[in-house]
Parts: C-alpha cells; sequence; structure tokens
C-alpha cells in the first residue's frame, strides 16, 4: 500500500560579455518580475503540447493532483493524499475549498474531465497521453474523491500525474486551443491568473488572490522570450528582467563572479541525444553515397552503422568546449542516481579507428553523406553542439552537412519523421524511466498513447512487453531492475545516441534568489527577495 498525506501548503555571447561593465537596475516595481527567458510558451492551454517552456506557463495558471518539487521528489497538490485501495485502484483524496479563478468550486468531476481531455487534444505535436495510458476509467466517489481503475497494477500513476495539470470542466468543455489562448478558457486553481498571451513575444500573469496556497511574493508576472543568449544576458543587466533561464555558459563563469548578478544551478534531467530514423528501410532523404545518389537501403537501420557513430563521437570533447562542463557526459538515458540507470555503464569510449572499421563491415567502407538536422534555439548550445558533431563524423567518413532552423519549425517537422538524423533533448521529469520507455521508446501506437514523441521511429515489441511488465511491478526493487533491464536493452541496441545530461542554470540580479529546479522549469513562486 502506497501513500501520502499532505500539508495545507506548498512548499552572453561576445555581446554580452561588454555588458558585464554596466550596472544592474533594480526592478521597476517592488512587486513585479519580469523573467527573460530563450523559448516562451507556444500555448496557454496545458495539453497541448509537452514542451519545457508550455509546462513553465502551465505551472502557474494550473495546479496538478501531484505537484514535483525542485529535486524532482512528490508532494501534494491539489490532492490531500493518495493511495493505491487495491492492485488496479488508486484514490485520490482532494482539497477541500478550492476554487477556480472565476470562483467556482474545484471538484472530482474537474479531474474526470482533465483525464479525458488530455488524451485527445486535437493536433497535438507532443501529447500528454503517455501519462495516462495506464488509467482505464475514471470513477468519481464523491465531490473530493475520485479513483483511477487501470486494467494491470501502476505503481507509476501518481508520478505520471504530476505532468498533468488540471482543468476546469465547466471552462474547458467544448474549449478549443485558441479558446486557451484568449484567456476564455484559461481558468485556472494556480497561482497567477492569465491577462496577456502573446505569441513569440511576452506573457503576463497576475497574482491570484484566492489561491489555497501561501500567497507569491510577487503580484504581476511577465515573461518575456529573448531567444538569443547575448542579448538575454543584456537585457538583465539593463534592469530590463530581473531573471533569465539558459544564460550563456561561455561566460557562465564571469557571470558567477560578478557581485551584482547571482548564478542558481541544478544538475538537471534532461538527456540531449541524437535520433535517427528507422520509419524508411529503403532511400533516406538526406542520406546519400559519396557520389550524391541515393542509397537502396537506410544505413541507420543496421546496428553497426549506429555503434560507428556513437563511437565517433568525443562526449568529453563535448561536453568541455562546448558546453563549458555545464554538463554530464553519458551513454544512457537515465541521469544518475534515478530508477533505471546503470551505474556501470559509462559513456561509449571515443574511437574514430573503430568507427570506421564498423562502417565498413556494414558494408559502407567509403562511408556515406548525411544531413543533421537540430535547432538552433531550443536547448543549451545546441546549434554548437551539431556542428561539433558533424565535423567528427566526418572525419570517420560520414560526410556530415548541419541544417539548423528555429525550435517552432524544427520540432513539428521532426515529430512527423522528416529528418534521417535529428538532435534532440528530453528531460526525464518523472525522475525514472518509465516515461522514457512509454513516451520516447515505445512503438507509435495513437490509440494506447505509446510512443507519442517517439521521434526516431523506433519499434522494437519485446522492449514494449518489457516496459509494460515494468510498469505493472508493485515490487519497487523489482520494478527497479526491470527498468534497469529496458534501459540496457535500448543502450545495447543504440536506439538513440545518448550525448549528456545538462545543468540548469539561472542568473539574476542580486536581491534575488530561486530555487532552481532539475525539471528545467521558471516558477515564479520560488523567486525570493533575499532579507
Amino acid at each position: 500500500m502506497v501513500s501520502w498525506i499532505g500539508r495545507p501548503g506548498r512548499g552572453a555571447l561576445a555581446g554580452g560579455c561588454a555588458l558585464l561593465l554596466a550596472a544592474v537596475a533594480p526592478p521597476a516595481d517592488a512587486q513585479d518580475l519580469r523573467i527573460g527567458v530563450a523559448q516562451l510558451s507556444t500555448s496557454v492551454d496545458p495539453h497541448f503540447y509537452n514542451l519545457a517552456a508550455n509546462i513553465t506557463l502551465s505551472l502557474h495558471i494550473f495546479d496538478r493532483l501531484v505537484q514535483r518539487a525542485p529535486d524532482s521528489t512528490l508532494s501534494p497538490d491539489l490532492a490531500l493524499s493518495w493511495q493505491a485501495i487495491s492492485d488496479t485502484v488508486w484514490e485520490f483524496r482532494l482539497r477541500p475549498g478550492v476554487t477556480w479563478s472565476d470562483g467556482s468550486e474545484f471538484t472530482a468531476a474537474d479531474v474526470a474531465f482533465t483525464i479525458d481531455r488530455a488524451r485527445n487534444v486535437p493536433n497535438s505535436p507532443s501529447s500528454f497521453a503517455g501519462f495516462l495510458r495506464a488509467i482505464r476509467t475514471v470513477e468519481v466517489v464523491d465531490p473530493l474523491t475520485v479513483r483511477l481503475h487501470t486494467d494491470a497494477p501502476a505503481p507509476n500513476v501518481p508520478i505520471d500525474l504530476a505532468s498533468i495539470a488540471i482543468v476546469s470542466r465547466h471552462a474547458g468543455q467544448d474549449a478549443s486551443t485558441d479558446d486557451y489562448n484568449t484567456g476564455r478558457a484559461a481558468i485556472g486553481t494556480g497561482p497567477y491568473r492569465l491577462v496577456r498571451f502573446e505569441r513569440g513575444n511576452t506573457v503576463e500573469l497576475v497574482r491570484n488572490d484566492a489561491w489555497w496556497g501561501a500567497p507569491p511574493e510577487w503580484r504581476h508576472v511577465s515573461f518575456r522570450a529573448i531567444p538569443t543568449a547575448g542579448p538575454r544576458v543584456a537585457a538583465l543587466l539593463a534592469g530590463d528582467v530581473d531573471l533569465i533561464d539558459q544564460p550563456p555558459l561561455a561566460n557562465l563563469q564571469q557571470l558567477k563572479a560578478d557581485p551584482r548578478v547571482r548564478v542558481f544551478e541544478a544538475q538537471g534531467l534532461r538527456v540531449i541525444f541524437l535520433g535517427p530514423d528507422y520509419t524508411r528501410p529503403g532511400e533516406e532523404p538526406d542520406i546519400t553515397d559519396n557520389a550524391g545518389h541515393p542509397l537502396a537501403r537506410n544505413p541507420l537501420r543496421d546496428l553497426r552503422v549506429r555503434q560507428a557513430l556513437s563511437i565517433a563521437i568525443n562526449r568529453h570533447g563535448l561536453v568541455d568546449q562546448v558546453m563549458q562542463g555545464e554538463a554530464t557526459p553519458t551513454g544512457q538515458w537515465m541521469p544518475a542516481g534515478t530508477p533505471g540507470y546503470l551505474p556501470d555503464s559509462p559513456p561509449p569510449a571515443f574511437d574514430p579507428a573503430r568507427a570506421r572499421q564498423l562502417l565498413a563491415e556494414a558494408g559502407f567502407p567509403q562511408g556515406f553523406r548525411l544531413t543533421l538536422h537540430a535547432p538552433n534555439d531550443r536547448y543549451p548550445n545546441d546549434a554548437a553542439t551539431a556542428q561539433a558533431i558533424g565535423q567528427m563524423w566526418s572525419r570517420i567518413g560520414v560526410a556530415t552537412t548541419v541544417e539548423v532552423l528555429p525550435g517552432a519549425i524544427y520540432a513539428p517537422r521532426g515529430v512527423h519523421h522528416e529528418y534521417a538524423m535529428g538532435l534532440w533533448g528530453w528531460s526525464n521529469n518523472t525522475a525514472e524511466a518509465g516515461s522514457a520507455l512509454i513516451n520516447i521508446f515505445g512503438t507509435e501506437d495513437a490509440a494506447s498513447g505509446r510512443g507519442v514523441a517517439n521521434v526516431a521511429g523506433y519499434a522494437n515489441p519485446a522492449l514494449d512487453a518489457l516496459t509494460d511488465r515494468a510498469l505493472a511491478t508493485l515490487d519497487d526493487a523489482r520494478r527497479a531492475a526491470l527498468l534497469r533491464q529496458a534501459t540496457q536493452m535500448i543502450a545495447d541496441d543504440v536506439a538513440v545516441i545518448p550525448l549528456f545530461h545538462i545543468v540548469n542554470p539561472w542568473a539574476g540580479r542580486t536581491g534575488l534568489t530561486y530555487r532552481a529546479r532539475a525539471d528545467e522549469q521558471t516558477y515564479a513562486v520560488d523567486v525570493h527577495t533575499v532579507k
């Protein structure tokens, strides 16, 4: 039996370097918090897109049943307690006295509506349905009690529900994603209310004085999109914003040494990886022989080619030179200390000679040509990472052209398998392997919610079966062992090519403190003035 009992409250680039001489101005208003972000939410609809920037916004407007702390541990949110009352039934007791931002009462009916809606948002680039696939039916016992029925034991249900924002039935019924963006349906129980959403530019929020939690320090919060690192630092130093995410790694040590700026860091859960395309057994766009002719077969479906490409990458060099030490090299999916991590599996050794030999064994002694696609504004130093990898691959005979795109264009194309090889990131926000096994590595199946973020088109029925077995195992130690077995299967098959786990930095003006989060979220409630 598993249960939780809760408490009543919740817990620059070159140009930027020159500006380090400038003074950091005080905030315009002591109750205003202005945040500069590399990427702004693409939508107010909290179920539309499983994207870090979208989750950041939804955390401010909408609560979850279960909250994830900065270190990724679970705590009560809209649910005061939860327990498995049988092998296939989870019961959640809801927080009494909670109201929506329009004054309506929050009840179990809203939870039932949310679970149904989050599975079925039209045109989602990356759905939240994978977090809900274990839930078969929702039973509303009374206004403050809900039971979730599963077909098999599902120990990860509370973990998965920490990723699902709860929306109101009365505002969300028949509402489209556009209705959330305009504010009509953006009725939440969270610490802030939406004032203005301007896609790609600005989000403005005002404190929700009816929130059930401890009042946030800031009455007004604004998020401003500043995609380029140098201008983000410049905005901080000029006093135009109070806090920024993703300060440029090249200048991080300078910022740490500047008494007018504070840097906040946490080891992140996100893995940066390369996803080869498995969907085309024959000719693959963006892969040719050295004369530019299409190849009869997709070389990326050959394990030896994937192994060659993996060991041709100097991961320690990437971390030291490109990431400025703000990452941890890896050859596996999960970060150290999480369920599924393989403690005896170091990053693959950099071995260009062996890589060339593997290519020859696979039938490509002269190599081939490949286009590597990557975003240029989505992950720290994403374009530079791709360029460095392209040079490494070219040295073993895989002549690599790197094509970078803005993240808003890159991601929708990638989820439709338009790239032969793409650079991606996945934040393991559940802090265990099950989420990735379902969403990233699960064979694509819209009906079950498996593989909703499977950008590579990877399909492995044996892995699917092992995943189902692991996620239906109630015994923690046995489940952890099965998750490690699944992680090892992924590593042995080089299903994707992991590169490193990133460190999450923020920079703020002196006088502020921030509880840096492993999940990358910039949460205004955790920003405080230094007393």
